[in-house]
């Protein structure tokens, strides 16, 4: 376990530490650290003023959240702890043991559809309680069991960070829908995420690689079991997901050439030039697309007969530009899925909490961030991939020690500090039914 220290900081606003008794409880740490620490685990799972520590802000309760604030935790991922770390096994399974004794004792009730927020009373929040009480995220009920209170707010914020939403403070519809997955749902999902976390334990050791949370959808970039850097990414929608797989990086493309995928050429393109072609426009000509024949001869975009198969047959691509969808990067590596990581010119989705929309390539937010750490040895700075950015240029470079790259679907774990991670089951392979997905 990782150095802990026995009392919270002046800055934490919740009074007290939580045991760590074998790991049993999910419970948020407040630890100790401060940002000149060189790694901080979960300690940004503190509550109170904003500061230097890189608490979160406290929730505006005169309105319903600030929507910046979502915008911006969205994008930009707290480091937490790796979600394949082997030390995560025995984590996740006093975890396991914790959820079997609270379906033991008859889990949770069902919350209403009414929407909380701090400063409200009456019977909804008084559920609302006993719901956070007992899966641990408030540790004690005060003597107002009725009113939502600084403490039950930060317990709501607790709740939503260790289930993959924004902390805001507020009970909207999403954070409902979460609380309201039933104990016993919880528990299978940590049954299947330890299967799942006990693949990777003998591969991973202290190795340099980087991890596709496909539920989460967020990345990693860990080296000798730390998170050097996490980053939001875009996963592939329910019908088009993205695949497991294990593989590793040989390749970047700086300002690529895209070559349009058979899913989206059957599924996007054609489609697309069928319709625009019946109103007399044409899709290659609007989206600056470029098709070829068997022979690698380049056509002349109006005599594409959309209607036709003809198009099956074609090849298309996009050169380098603003309205590339690879944006200016995208990382290579091996696969029978024809997906890869990239870049991407539409940066909206990253500040949304729901990021299923990809046709099942993976998005990166801060990927020069990703790619400088990918490059580190090579002698490639961050400035030298900022000004490629900057001027357009085209390069690719080979990484010559491939970093090893594995895309995964763990919607449940817990981490050494203690503390449970949920996240929603987007693809329903968990077997516990749309309830756990529907958030």
């Amino acid at each position: 376990m990782r150095a802990q220290e026995d009392k919270c900081p002046q800055t934490c606003s919740c009074g007290y530490r939580w045991g760590l008794r074998g790991l049993a409880v999910a419970l948020l740490i407040a630890s100790a650290g401060s940002a000149a620490h060189a790694y901080d685990g979960n300690s940004w799972l503190r509550f109170g003023p904003v500061g230097d520590s890189g608490t979160f802000p406290q929730s505006n309760t005169s309105t319903a959240y600030d929507r910046q604030f979502i915008r911006e935790w969205e994008a930009n991922p707290p480091r937490g702890y790796p979600t394949l770390s082997p030390a995560n096994i025995e984590a996740t399974k006093h975890a396991i043991t914790r959820y079997e004794e609270i379906v033991k004792a008859g889990g949770w009730k069902q919350l209403g559809a009414t929407e909380l927020q701090a400063g409200m009373n009456g019977k909804a929040v008084a559920e609302l309680i006993e719901r956070l009480h007992i899966s641990g995220h408030l540790r004690e009920k005060n003597d107002y069991p009725e009113h939502f209170g600084y403490e039950l707010e930060n317990a709501v914020k607790r709740f939503q960070a260790t289930n993959g939403l924004t902390p805001t403070g507020v009970v909207d519809k999403r954070t409902l829908a979460a609380l309201n997955v039933p104990a016993a749902g919880r528990l299978k999902q940590l049954k299947q995420g330890l299967s799942r976390l006990r693949e990777y334990a003998g591969s991973l050791g202290k190795k340099k690689y980087i991890v596709v949370n496909i539920p989460a959808a967020q990345i990693e970039a860990v080296d000798d079991d730390h998170v050097v850097t996490r980053h939001t990414g875009v996963v592939g929608k329910p019908e088009r997901k993205t695949p497991l797989l294990r593989s590793a990086i040989y390749e970047l493309n700086f300002n690529p050439v895209w070559r349009l995928p058979p899913t989206v050429i059957t599924q996007d393109l054609i489609p697309k030039g069928r319709q625009m072609q019946s109103s007399g426009k044409n899709v290659l000509v609007k989206y600056g697309i470029d098709a070829y024949d068997g022979s690698g001869r380049k056509l002349d975009p109006e005599k594409i007969k959309w209607n036709s198969s003809q198009p099956m047959g074609l090849s298309y691509s996009q050169q380098p530009g603003k309205d590339n969808p690879l944006g200016f990067l995208k990382i290579n590596f091996n696969n029978d899925h024809s997906v890869y990581m990239h870049d991407t010119p539409s940066e909206s989705l990253f500040g949304r909490n729901f990021r299923a929309a990809s046709s099942g390539c993976i998005r990166v937010s801060n990927i020069e961030k990703l790619a400088a750490w990918i490059l580190e040895d090579q002698g490639v700075t961050a400035a030298d991939i900022q000004s490629m950015k900057k001027t357009g240029e085209r390069k690719d470079v080979r990484v010559k020690k491939p970093v090893p790259l594995y895309f995964v679907y763990i919607t449940a774990w817990a981490t050494e500090d203690g503390v449970i991670q949920f996240r929603r089951d987007l693809y329903n392979k968990d077997g516990v039914g749309d309830t756990a997905s529907n958030y």
